[in-house]
C-alpha cells in the first residue's frame, strides 16, 4: 500500500482522519467540524501508548530440553542498554531503542501544539494518522489569521508535526504556509531563519514547551516577512519571456542543463525537461488562479506558477511520492530556487535570471 496507513485490526479502521475532505486514499475518518486535541486523538486512532520493555536472546541456537523455568531463565541472555519499543494494545514491537531514548507519547504531541497557541485563538486541527504499525506519527493543523497578499488572495498558516516511536529521526516540528486558493505548498525559507525544529527524545517537558514557544515565534516573524515579501512582489511586473527564463532555471534538474542554458545550448535539454518547462509555463498563463490581480504578470504569479506545476500539475508514481517531493524533495528544492531567483529578481531586475 503506497499510503502505508496504520490499519488497526482491532477497531477494523485506518489510523487516519480528515476534517471535510476526503485525502487521496480515501482512507480513515471524515469529520464535518474542527475537533479538539482530545478529539482527533480518538479519530486518528492515535490514542494508544507505547512502552520500552527489556530485550533478550538466547546463549546458542539448541533449544532446552525442559520446559523448566529456572533453566530457561539461566539459558536467555539479556541485551543490556537496549530496549524494544512495544505499543501497549497490540503489543507490536515499533523499534529498538537505547537507555537514554525517551518516549514522546502521542498525547505529549497533541499537547505540543496546543501549547503554541496557549488556547487563544484555537489551534485548528485538519489532518492526523499514523503509519506503518504506528512507529511514526503526524498532525497538520492551521493557525487562526492568514497571510494576506493584495485585497483578495490569502495564504493559510499551517503546522506539521511528525514524531516516531522507531528510535529514528526526532520530532520534528515545521511551518508550512498554504495558498488558500490553489493549495500550492510554498515552504520559502527566508534570510537566515529556519521554518523547522527538531526536538530530539531525550528532551525533557520544560524544553519541549521552550521550543514550542520558539515555533511560534519563528512561524509569526516568517508570516509577517512572507507577506511582505509576497506584496512586494505582487507589484513587481515581469514578461512572459523572463517568466520562461526563471522556470528553466528553477527545474533544471542538474548543473549539465543550467551550463547548457547559461550558454544558449537549448538543443542539449531533454525532452523530459522541455516537457516540463512547457507545462509550467502553460499553467503560468492559462491557469485560473493565475488570473488574479496579484499573480497575472506578477514575480509573485511567477514563483506561484513553479510551486504550482508541482502542486497541482505533475504526475507522481503515487501521492506518498507526491508528499515527499513537495515536503522535502525536488519539488521543494525547484520552489527554493525560485524563491532565491525571484528575490534578486526584485533586487536586480532580468539580470537576476542571466
Amino acid at each position: 500500500m503506497a499510503h502505508n496507513l496504520n490499519y488497526n485490526e482491532k477497531t477494523e479502521k485506518h489510523s487516519f482522519f480528515s476534517v471535510k475532505e476526503k485525502a487521496w486514499h480515501g482512507l480513515g475518518q471524515i469529520i464535518t467540524d474542527y475537533p479538539t486535541s482530545a478529539e482527533a486523538i480518538k479519530h486518528a486512532g492515535l490514542d494508544y501508548t507505547v512502552e520500552k520493555r527489556n530485550l533478550f536472546t538466547y546463549g546458542d541456537d539448541t533449544t532446552p530440553e525442559t520446559e523448566d523455568n529456572d533453566i530457561v531463565m539461566e539459558w536467555r541472555v539479556d541485551v543490556p542498554n537496549h530496549y524494544a519499543n512495544v505499543r501497549t494494545d497490540t503489543d507490536e514491537v515499533l523499534g529498538v531503542v537505547g537507555k537514554d531514548y525517551n518516549i514522546v507519547q502521542n498525547v505529549d504531541a497533541f499537547a505540543f501544539f496546543d501549547s503554541i497557541v496557549g488556547g487563544k485563538d484555537g489551534i485548528l486541527y485538519e489532518t492526523a494518522g499514523a503509519l506503518g504499525l504506528g512507529e511514526r506519527i503526524f498532525i497538520t493543523a492551521k493557525l487562526p489569521d492568514f497571510i494576506r497578499v493584495g485585497r483578495n488572495d490569502c495564504i493559510e498558516k499551517y503546522l506539521f508535526l511528525t514524531s516516531s516511536h522507531d528510535g529514528f529521526g526526532s520530532i520534528m516540528a515545521s511551518f508550512t504556509p498554504v495558498r488558500v486558493c490553489c493549495q500550492n505548498t510554498l515552504n520559502a525559507a527566508l534570510k537566515n531563519h529556519t521554518n523547522c525544529i527538531k526536538i530530539r527524545h531525550t528532551a525533557t517537558a520544560q524544553e519541549r514547551l521552550k521550543q514550542a514557544n520558539k515555533l511560534l515565534g519563528i512561524t509569526n516573524q516568517l508570516a509577517n516577512e512572507l507577506e511582505e515579501v509576497f506584496n512586494q512582489w505582487s507589484k513587481v511586473k515581469i514578461t512572459d519571456r523572463a517568466v520562461k527564463r526563471l522556470v528553466q532555471l528553477s527545474v533544471a534538474p542538474n548543473k549539465e542543463t543550467l551550463a547548457n542554458l547559461k550558454i544558449g545550448k537549448q538543443d542539449e535539454f531533454s525532452s523530459a525537461y522541455n516537457n516540463m518547462v512547457s507545462s509550467v509555463m502553460e499553467y503560468a498563463l492559462t491557469n485560473p488562479t493565475q488570473q488574479e490581480a496579484t499573480t497575472k504578470g506578477t514575480l509573485f504569479g511567477a514563483y506561484n506558477a513553479v510551486t504550482g506545476y508541482f502542486q497541482n500539475v505533475r504526475n507522481y508514481k503515487d501521492e506518498e511520492s507526491k508528499f515527499k517531493s513537495i515536503m522535502y524533495g525536488a519539488g521543494l528544492q525547484r520552489s527554493q530556487t525560485a524563491f532565491d531567483l525571484c528575490s534578486n529578481f526584485a533586487k536586480t531586475g532580468v539580470e537576476a535570471l542571466n
